[in-house]
């Protein structure tokens, strides 16, 4: 029986825009590669499994896997990431590591609605689904098929809205990313 809620750090991009892999960033004296391991170890996820590439960086906490691929985008690492999980992983919550102000809360939620039998849920910030997102297995492969190029998940979640539920995390979390030198300056 497959029941565990394994965590999913996709880490891979060089932060082309940024000018360094967002992996690397110190954010509030924290890696954010460590800060997104944090969050999804602390939010009820076990194991994590961080998906690097452009960078190599050390993780502790985490199953590091490289993505040789990372240069092809987002939908290569989420590939990657969902077949580096081991087999007693029911379901996996996915995020992302340049959203330093997403909230524990906002996992144990997506946890919380796992263990009581969701297949598939979105947070949501201002009634707009966003990440973390929870999937469960019986739907990898084909999240896995339509993950290509810089999209992750959300090709999936669009074809099946009937599935998808939306748990509010306004009060526990912004969705704001980090992509330019400014952004960063900004949060």
């Amino acid at each position: 029986m497959r029941t565990g809620i394994a965590g999913l750090l996709l880490a891979a991009g060089s932060g082309s825009r940024l000018g360094t892999p967002k992996a690397l960033v110190e954010f509030h004296g924290e890696r954010l590669v460590d800060r997104g391991i944090r969050l999804l170890h602390d939010g009820g996820c076990h194991p994590v499994v961080v998906v690097l590439g452009a960078a190599t960086v050390q993780v502790r906490g985490a199953v590091a896997v490289r993505n040789p691929d990372w240069r092809s985008g987002m939908g290569s690492s989420l590939r990657v990431g969902l077949d580096a999980l081991p087999p007693e992983a029911g379901h996996v919550v996915i995020a992302l590591v340049d959203q330093p102000f997403i909230g524990v809360p906002a996992v144990e939620r997506l946890v919380r609605a796992a263990r009581d039998g969701t297949a598939v849920a979105a947070a949501t910030y201002g009634g707009a689904p966003r990440n973390p997102v929870l999937i469960a297995r019986e739907h990898f492969a084909e999240v896995a098929r339509l993950a290509v190029g810089d999209v992750g998940a959300r090709p999936f979640l669009r074809a099946h809205p009937g599935l998808v539920v939306e748990i509010a995390c306004d009060d526990v979390g912004d969705p704001a990313d980090i992509d330019t030198p400014a952004d960063l300056a900004r949060l």
